[in-house]
């Protein structure tokens, strides 16, 4: 076989049905002799499982959503901020360095789980409200580190005053 001898075609021809017995899809055109099916308008709906409990209702309903984007915080509980020295200021790279959480660059959020006796500053991205009373309560400060803004879409450029006077 050479390459113009294939028959390329980017469509097939569509199938003509109830053209006469000798086309071998005429009288009932493939659709059988009876039943739902073989009527104008006939078949059932998407999703229909013959009476069956169809899939749609078997699923549980859907609670909520998930966040495209979830913003992912790395967790620190106030009983393992005990190890840290009094009085020494904390941050991510410090948290790291003790072993506390696993990247220096991850978001990182306080939470109140064990109690702490020890006077820190904490320079986190996040903390519960119950863990920086604790933390205040011992005598430390907790500053949160602002998360830098993502740039929105795009939006259409407004007109300025000139260009209106103009138009």
């Amino acid at each position: 076989m050479k390459i113009h001898e294939l028959e390329l075609t980017s469509s097939k021809d569509r199938k003509r049905v109830g053209r006469g017995i000798g086309s071998g899809r005429g009288k009932t055109a493939g659709r059988g002799t009876k039943g739902q099916n073989s009527r104008s308008g006939g078949g059932v709906r998407p999703g229909f499982e013959g009476g069956q409990n169809p899939l749609a209702k078997r699923l549980p309903k859907k609670r909520g959503f998930a966040a495209l984007n979830p913003t992912e915080y790395q967790v620190v509980n106030l009983g393992e901020l005990s190890r840290l020295k009094d009085g020494q200021t904390v941050d991510p790279a410090v948290l790291a360095a003790a072993g506390l959480v696993k990247k220096s660059d991850a978001l990182i959020k306080v939470l109140a789980r064990g109690e702490i006796t020890i006077k820190l500053t904490l320079k986190v991205h996040a903390a519960s409200a119950t863990a920086k009373a604790a933390i205040e309560a011992a005598g430390g400060t907790v500053e949160i580190i602002t998360l830098p803004k993502t740039p929105k879409k795009a939006t259409r450029p407004q007109k300025t005053e000139e260009q209106v006077a103009a138009s």
